[in-house]
């Protein structure tokens, strides 16, 4: 299977971004996906940036691929979102149906995101035919449905599935960082970028429950599909996705690496949960709820 480092979810200072992709072109990711998917108004990168990235990822061997939002609100956002699946130097993941429109009617080939709610072999079909190449396994779906989906899967189209992050599971209108500094959406003051973890939150248990990111809502623990990587292998995907963290993404990378080179996933998994804020979880991959920890389906 290939890895892949998914879009960065946060907020995060400019020099820390170019950083990042400095080390990312060194790092065992064959493909690398660039852009803001989250919130508009996060501009310390602009589209001319990725764009730059993009092209130094493709000098280091990797594929580049161009991220569009999540959640369009505003016609400006509309018509970046627009501009961005008209370049035509590098391929574009839709992340909600507009980009899916502006690239079918160009007669463009595209991936989506876990973000497309692709839930039958219906809907995959429907999308190759308007130029489907890859998709991302939506991250609420588990193995039973995969392999539902794997078996009908279309010829030409690959298969990705969220291998490692906080589970991206809502977004909204409302900007919930900068509701919990008490702050309006539109005097926002960027405080994302004060979490680049995003903020978790707890419940008045104490548990930690969810992390606020902007107008995304994620998941507190980190799901990890490293020991189920051998039941995804049989399954047939192509590509494992690890999401950026703020921290350890390329140690992180480095274990899903060592198990596509033969390492057993169980000999990985003690040093993986180390580097796993607020501990692991893979409920959905076993038909659980999201924030349980399942085991592997017995051979």
């Amino acid at each position: 299977m290939k890895l892949s480092l998914g879009p960065i979810a946060y907020f995060w200072p400019r020099d820390t971004v170019f950083d990042f992709y400095r080390a990312a072109a060194d790092s065992p990711a064959d493909i690398v996906y660039l852009g803001e998917v989250v919130c508009a108004k996060r501009r310390e990168i602009k589209p001319e940036d990725w764009i730059a990235i993009g092209r130094e990822m493709k000098e280091a061997g990797k594929e580049a691929v161009l991220s569009t939002l999540t959640l369009v609100e505003a016609a400006s956002e509309s018509a970046a979102v627009r501009r961005l699946c008209e370049n035509e130097e590098f391929p574009v993941e839709a992340n909600d149906f507009s980009a899916i429109h502006y690239l079918s009617s160009a007669g463009r080939p595209f991936i989506t995101g876990p973000s497309v709610n692709l839930y039958n072999h219906r809907s995959l079909s429907l999308l190759t035919g308007l130029g489907l190449t890859r998709w991302v396994l939506p991250v609420e779906l588990g193995l039973d449905t995969l392999g539902q989906l794997q078996a009908q899967r279309p010829g030409g189209v690959e298969t990705e599935v969220f291998g490692y992050g906080r589970l991206p599971l809502a977004w909204s209108a409302r900007c919930y960082t900068a509701r919990s500094e008490n702050l309006p959406k539109d005097d926002c003051r960027f405080k994302c970028i004060d979490y680049p973890g995003g903020r978790v939150l707890a419940t008045r248990e104490g548990q930690d429950f969810l992390v606020l990111n902007g107008i995304q809502t994620q998941s507190a623990r980190t799901h990890q599909a490293l020991d189920a990587y051998d039941e995804l292998q049989a399954l047939g995907v192509d590509i494992l996705r690890v999401s950026p963290q703020a921290e350890n993404t390329f140690e992180v990378l480095r274990l899903f690496d060592a198990a596509r080179n033969g390492t057993a996933a169980r000999e990985l998994l003690a040093e993986l949960e180390a580097l796993t804020p607020a501990g692991s979880c893979n409920g959905y991959l076993r038909q659980a709820a999201g924030m349980d920890h399942g085991h592997p389906h017995a051979a």
